[in-house]
């Protein structure tokens, strides 16, 4: 199967740059409602991915109180704690699962490693509940 049939497209996805501050970052993720957001550099390649909780204890261990203090914060200079790796464009559906496990969703990038989009664990189970509907119980 495609794993392209699953792919959220990077104009429907939020997304920050590495030059982006974290007061930018709080932002975009407060108005998306998103847990967890993709970073990419000025040419479009992905670069990670900061959750709110990477967010949160970077301000803690900065001593940031304020959103004026975070303006002066670029983003790179939070910690991240996981590391969210992409999967190809013509990666197998074996491999989206590998990954889906134990990340919300799962960056995808094409051959010269520019993001293209997302695709969400929802996205997989959705399909998978579909399947299994459709097939009847084993």
């Amino acid at each position: 199967m495609n794993i392209l049939f699953f792919l959220t497209p990077k104009n429907e996805v939020a997304y920050i740059f590495e030059n982006e501050t974290l007061r930018q970052t709080l932002e975009k993720m407060e108005h998306r409602k998103f847990s967890c957001i993709p970073i990419l550099n000025g040419e479009g390649k992905y670069t990670g991915t900061i959750s709110e909780g990477d967010l949160l204890w970077g301000m803690q261990r900065m001593n940031i109180t304020d959103m004026k203090q975070a303006e002066e914060v670029p983003i790179l200079a939070i910690p991240r704690r996981a590391t969210y790796k992409p999967v190809h464009a013509d990666s197998n559906m074996e491999d989206l699962l590998d990954r889906a496990i134990n990340q919300n969703y799962v960056p995808v990038v094409d051959d010269k490693g520019c993001f293209i989009g997302i695709i969400t664990r929802k996205a997989i189970i959705k399909y998978c509940y579909n399947e299994l509907k459709k097939n009847g119980p084993s």
